[in-house]
């Protein structure tokens, strides 16, 4: 019975993984789509941002200009909306999706978001687990014969990594409806504008649920095998 389980996790993570890959190539393409579709109110991504951070009270977050394509993010550390150029300088839904995206994670932060925090919290721990996560899948495998304990301790820090990806849902989630919410509210969009605002941001949050879905899978099938070796 185990080792239909494993078996039956071992092709979900082979079909989450190449699910994954189909929404990353239709979020690019999204993505590239929109930035050619020009605002109705002309503002540029980082006037967004910063009349976003403005209108939530927020004025010690700097918005700054990063270079790569989607490299887009908030830092915590030191309070910067990162926006690559094509999101800074662009007048284009995707723009206008992205700009206020990352702002909602500096509203977070301004709130005191609890799942911002708790992933905050959790990235020193999970950068140490990820350094030493195959290590000691390497060792485990090795010597699955003779000791499962190296495996056991793969599994321990593959479940700090897991843990991450499942807190990192509410969080991107919540900046998405808190950017959705904003310029809605504050027409910076046309009608036609937010639904596909709404379209990039939803799609972008679901490459988040595969990577959690898939780390939860994997975790799952690694606990499965040192279970059948124990029988």
């Amino acid at each position: 019975m185990i080792m239909v389980q494993y078996n039956d996790l071992y092709f979900l993570t082979i079909g989450i993984f190449f699910l994954s890959i189909v929404v990353q190539v239709l979020l690019s393409s999204k993505m590239k789509k929109y930035s050619k579709q020009q605002l109705s109110s002309s503002k540029t991504g980082a006037e967004i941002a910063q009349e976003m951070l403005a209108n939530s009270g927020i004025y010690d977050v700097k918005v700054i200009s990063v270079d790569g394509f989607l490299t887009d993010h908030y830092n915590p550390l030191n309070k910067t909306i990162n926006l690559s150029p094509n999101i800074y300088n662009g007048r284009s839904v995707a723009a206008a999706a992205v700009a206020a995206h990352e702002c909602g994670h500096a509203v977070q932060h301004n709130k005191n978001y609890i799942f911002m925090y708790l992933r905050s919290a959790l990235v020193p721990v999970c950068n140490f687990c990820s350094t030493f996560i195959m290590f000691f899948l390497l060792i485990g495998f090795m010597m699955i014969n003779t000791s499962l304990l190296p495996l056991e301790i793969a599994i321990c820090l593959y479940a700090v990594t897991t843990l991450f990806t499942i807190i990192t849902l509410p969080v991107e989630l919540d900046a998405s409806n808190r950017a959705l919410n904003w310029i809605d509210e504050n027409n910076i969009v046309s009608g036609e504008e937010y639904d596909n605002a709404k379209s990039a941001l939803r799609l972008a949050a679901m490459t988040y649920v595969l990577a959690a879905l898939a780390s939860l899978t994997e975790l799952l099938r690694l606990v499965s095998i040192v279970n059948d070796r124990k029988e």
